[in-house]
């Protein structure tokens, strides 16, 4: 009788410290991994507005631009794989911190620019200092979260694309208007979007924690419980065979994760960097107007991931959750460009395209770590990222050189409608593998 009493009242206590291990890693970590990747992607795309003047005042044609734009991701892709590995291996909370510290110093320098050489140099190395950020964060998640929680806590890290851009907007409209101490606002916006980085990194050494194995700030038995779910995960990875570094990127599908991630990142960079200027050139309405509606789009998307990211980890699906969401962002597209006649269903259109380039990536994310662990994963997570980066390369450039050919943004919309398509498409090519009868 004792031994029963003991057995029914040990699993609620198990139950209880589980839900509430769930809970205090969530208010912890996710809302402060939001702030970073926030400023991180304002950061990253506060060019397209800033372009909106930039261009003009310093001559720059639409081909400048948009390599200039682009070569952001030639830096990223040089150090996203070691970048993620230091993250598993050594500290996340160190070279995180690092990563915010670098980025900030060279996002103020961007402001300072004067010549095309000089705007691909300081693209190039905020590139370069920012590699490693959103990997880095990805691999950190596996280290709190267990796979079956995992989308809904990446919806909530990624929603912070969307909402830079709905944030971001409105405040690049406001600043593209001033002009203190005779500096124009284009180059205000750098400086005062580099300074809050060099703070957060600052900040990063003191709060974020490296493993629920060094959790203070965890009671022991919620510590005990999260350190052991992600044991058992661990297991039962490695029970299905260990792979090397080598081995891991050397996969099939991780080469597929990152080539459907390459065509991904070149709609979505093609669109994010060129929507505020396709929006002036196609309404002519002043710069704060369009910076409004241009965070229609991102307003919309948030809504789109969480959703993504709930019902995934609901249904524990991840392929169609991920398929689906590309394809709608492609065929919103080819519907705006076939309205093309009537401005504002078509500008309707692009918004809804506009709220998919993003929604896919808590689904997405959770493919490659259904099926590898430790070093194997941050760095098949790396070399996706990385390869993924360069298709934000691709996108915003060719889309700038097709402008410059064609005097229209009709062909280069057509080259960012087959982008998200062709990548749904290889999503189906995946092997569909089982994460605890789940996936």
């Amino acid at each position: 009788m004792v031994q029963a009493t003991g057995v029914v009242n040990s699993e609620p206590t198990v139950l209880d410290a589980a839900n509430r291990a769930q809970r205090r890693i969530a208010r912890r970590l996710l809302p402060f991994l939001f702030i970073l990747y926030l400023i991180a992607y304002l950061d990253r795309v506060n060019v397209g507005f800033a372009g909106l003047e930039m261009s003009h005042n310093l001559g720059f044609t639409d081909r400048v631009f948009g390599l200039g734009a682009g070569i952001f991701f030639a830096g990223y892709f040089l150090f996203e794989i070691p970048g993620a590995i230091i993250v598993e291996r050594w500290s996340a909370r160190k070279w995180i911190a690092r990563i915010l510290i670098s980025w900030g110093f060279v996002t103020i320098l961007v402001s300072m620019v004067h010549t095309p050489g000089q705007f691909y140099g300081a693209r190039f190395f905020l590139g370069a200092a920012e590699a490693g950020f959103f990997p880095g964060i990805v691999v950190y998640l596996t280290h709190w979260f267990r796979h079956e929680d995992r989308a809904r806590a990446g919806a909530l890290f990624f929603s912070a694309i969307p909402i830079a851009n709905v944030v971001g907007s409105p405040f690049a409209g406001l600043l593209l208007g001033v002009h203190w101490f005779g500096i124009p606002g284009w180059r205000w916006l750098f400086i005062l979007e580099g300074i809050p980085a060099v703070a957060l990194g600052v900040a990063t050494l003191f709060y974020l924690t490296d493993w629920p194995a060094e959790a203070k700030w965890l009671p022991d038995a919620e510590r005990e419980w999260i350190t052991g779910e992600l044991q058992k995960e661990k297991a039962a990875k490695s029970a299905t065979g260990s792979l090397t570094v080598a081995q891991a990127l050397a996969q099939r599908d991780v080469v597929l994760l990152a080539l459907i991630y390459f065509l991904a990142l070149v709609g979505l960079y093609g669109f994010n960097f060129w929507f505020p200027t396709i929006l002036k050139r196609a309404t002519g309405l002043p710069n704060l107007s369009v910076t409004l509606i241009a965070a229609l789009p991102y307003l919309l998307g948030v809504f789109v991931m969480i959703w993504n990211g709930w019902d995934s980890d609901r249904t524990g699906e991840r392929r169609w959750h991920t398929a689906v969401i590309l394809a709608l962002c492609g065929a919103f597209m080819a519907v705006s460009v076939g309205l093309g006649g009537h401005l504002w269903t078509s500008l309707a259109f692009l918004i809804l395209s506009g709220a998919c380039t993003t929604a896919f990536m808590p689904s997405f994310w959770q493919l490659p770590t259904a099926f590898l662990s430790e070093s194997a994963a941050a760095a098949s997570i790396g070399l996706i990222n990385s390869v993924g980066g360069l298709g934000g390369f691709v996108g915003p450039y060719v889309v700038g050189y097709l402008r410059n050919r064609t005097g229209s943004f009709t062909s280069s919309m057509i080259f960012m409608i087959v982008a998200p398509l062709l990548s749904a498409g290889l999503v189906f090519t995946l092997k569909a593998r089982p994460m605890g009868g789940r996936q």
